[in-house]
């Protein structure tokens, strides 16, 4: 017969194992799959050839590592980069990068603006699956920030129906 000593070390071992076993557990994570991306890249250049803009477009995924990129036809040299950084803000801040423009405007929080590869202007849009940023869009080449995030969002909104 055990002791109560021998009893609750048993306990002790066999919760030991099972924490064990649990931290060793491969993680679970939402991501943004290619054909997701390839869906939103071809949003988003629908969106913007229809009013006439010439982009460019990068997908992130949930670590901010590029998925996708394509760069349209008659875009300037920059407007990947710029997507790529427009693309990788939204990710990292988990909000548009128009909206990180208005939040770096202010003295007390410019220093945001040393984060590497950030960029506070518009055309990044977050990937939310049931509220948790599993990715980004990053569009360049319209003229202007907010005629970018608005081909972002219209890339988005092609496979909304998959993000609830």
């Amino acid at each position: 017969m055990k002791s109560g000593f021998q009893i609750v070390a048993s306990i002790a071992l066999a919760f030991v194992g099972v924490a064990s076993a649990l931290a060793q557990a491969p993680l679970t994570e939402k991501n943004v799959s290619m054909k997701m991306a390839q869906m939103i890249i071809d949003g988003v250049i629908e969106d913007c050839t229809k009013t006439g803009y010439k982009v460019s477009v990068v997908i992130v995924d949930n670590a901010g590592v590029v998925r996708a990129s394509l760069r349209g036809d008659g875009t300037s040299p920059h407007t990947m980069e710029f997507a790529r950084k427009k693309a990788y803000t939204a990710r990292t801040r988990n909000q548009t990068s128009l909206e990180f423009k208005a939040a770096t405007d202010t003295p007390a929080s410019a220093y945001l603006l040393q984060i590497p590869d950030v960029v506070a202007v518009g055309g990044g849009v977050p990937i939310k699956a049931g509220g948790v940023t599993i990715g980004a869009v990053g569009v360049s080449g319209a003229p202007g920030g907010d005629k970018d995030e608005v081909c972002a969002f219209a890339g988005i909104a092609k496979v909304a129906d998959q993000l609830k």
